[in-house]
């Protein structure tokens, strides 16, 4: 079912009586979440009065952000930027061009072509509409001192590597024409930008790696990352020398807007998206903690985290408590990893934390999209570990061979939603069943 079908304040799926569904019930706010925030209603509430001169909307929920400025203003010229595979049939562009995630093709090549184009059209007179979600360091692509295959295999490292995005766009802003305010600086119009936050703290100068934004990072923070996470690429490493000795110009510092010609918006974020999953909760009579929306680190070790506080939440007692949390975990993946993601791979983690200690759980990417698994995200049950060893599945093994989503998927514990159109971080739920009174 779509997001928040069926639901509304009141459905009763928690009544207290000791029949309630608990993994519907988990699954249902994090389906309310995403109906609240959905790109388009969101969108639609920080439109500017009048129309703009053209619009580029770039990334996953780039398609209903860009659909709900067309209904407000039809017509205005509009380049469209959004993942291959992701329905755009219903999104009436002037230009459209779905390209490469998380990894750039030449049509993130050819994206970041046409939207350096139509800003450089603009003049100072003009104003600019820029539409921004995650997704969007991939799908534009300009590759500056490298080749496309090498920015693409160096991407693909980073990845893997257990490198944050605040790392990760360091580099990709300093090996791009586009990125870090770049395409900001290819325009003398006046820029507004509306951002969808996929980041923890949601910095606009990381959010699709910044292309409206000054950049606070330097040609030596992009080095700095390459040496932590031992990546040669000697492509890139020479030109980023270069830009460390000055033969090459840096991406636009802070304050260099002095008369205020771009301004940056965030409209939607991950911690949005927790207080309507705790309001959906709070309306079906269910307590609600909020841990944090901003989360990061190897998801083995915030499921460790997790597995303490849960424990320390029973003792207390008092009764059941939804626990919700979200942000960015990471994955440092060994070779020839399995099927999975950092949700799939942070639930299998709990499980093996609590053994016989089984919890309801929920771990999904609000995308709908969790790594390579086909899936959002995992369920667990309190007797997972039973089923898993029943079937002869090796929990351990899966762990460590980075292969969750085939775990989950043998359970049938896998949350399938497609995607979803938007990106707002990730999200657990966690229904803790207290041992006191």
């Amino acid at each position: 079912m779509p997001p928040g079908a069926g639901l509304s304040s009141g459905t009763g799926l928690f009544s207290g009586t000791g029949t309630r569904d608990v993994r519907a019930l988990l699954e249902a706010s994090f389906r309310a979440a995403l109906a609240v925030t959905n790109p388009a209603v969101l969108t639609a509430a920080h439109l500017p009065d009048a129309p703009p001169d053209a619009v580029i909307a770039v990334g996953k929920a780039a398609p209903a952000m860009l659909g709900a400025l067309l209904d407000r203003f039809p017509g205005v010229r509009s380049l469209l930027i959004a993942p291959r595979g992701l329905d755009v049939s219903g999104t009436v562009a002037t230009h459209k061009v779905l390209s490469g995630h998380p990894v750039p093709d030449e049509d993130s090549v050819r994206a970041a072509d046409a939207a350096l184009a139509l800003a450089a059209g603009l003049s100072a007179e003009q104003r600019l509409l820029v539409l921004l979600s995650g997704g969007g360091s991939a799908l534009m692509a300009a590759p500056w001192g490298v080749t496309l295959a090498q920015k693409r295999a160096l991407t693909a490292a980073l990845l893997a590597s257990g490198a944050d995005i605040g790392q990760v766009n360091a580099v990709r802003k300093h090996l791009s024409r586009v990125k870090g305010g770049r395409l900001a600086r290819s325009t003398s119009a006046h820029i507004t930008a509306l951002l969808l936050s996929d980041v923890v703290g949601d910095d606009p100068a990381t959010i699709a790696s910044g292309p409206t934004v000054a950049d606070p990072s330097t040609f030596q923070d992009a080095l700095a990352v390459l040496d932590r996470y031992a990546i040669q690429a000697p492509e890139a490493r020479a030109h980023l020398e270069r830009g460390v000795r000055g033969e090459l110009p840096e991406t636009p510092r802070p304050g260099m807007d002095p008369g205020g010609r771009v301004s940056n918006r965030i409209i939607g974020s991950g911690r949005l998206m927790l207080e309507a999953a705790q309001n959906f909760l709070h309306s079906q009579g269910v307590p609600v903690k909020l841990i944090s929306a901003a989360l990061t680190g190897e998801a083995r070790v915030l499921a460790v985290a997790h597995a303490r506080l849960i424990r320390e939440v029973r003792q207390r007692g008092g009764g059941p408590v939804v626990l919700l949390s979200g942000g960015e975990a990471t994955v440092t993946l060994a070779a020839n990893p399995g099927l999975g993601g950092r949700n799939h791979e942070f639930a299998l983690a709990l499980a093996l934390e609590l053994g016989q200690h089984g919890i309801y759980a929920l771990s999904a990417g609000s995308d709908g999209q969790d790594g390579n698994s086909g899936a959002a995200g995992a369920f667990l049950t309190p007797d997972s570990l039973t089923r898993a060893r029943r079937l002869g599945l090796d929990v351990v093994g899966a762990l460590r061979r980075h292969d969750s989503g085939t775990f989950f998927a043998a359970l049938g514990d896998q949350l399938v939603t497609g995607p979803t159109g938007t990106n707002l971080n990730d999200f657990q739920a966690v229904w803790v069943e207290t041992d006191g009174p």
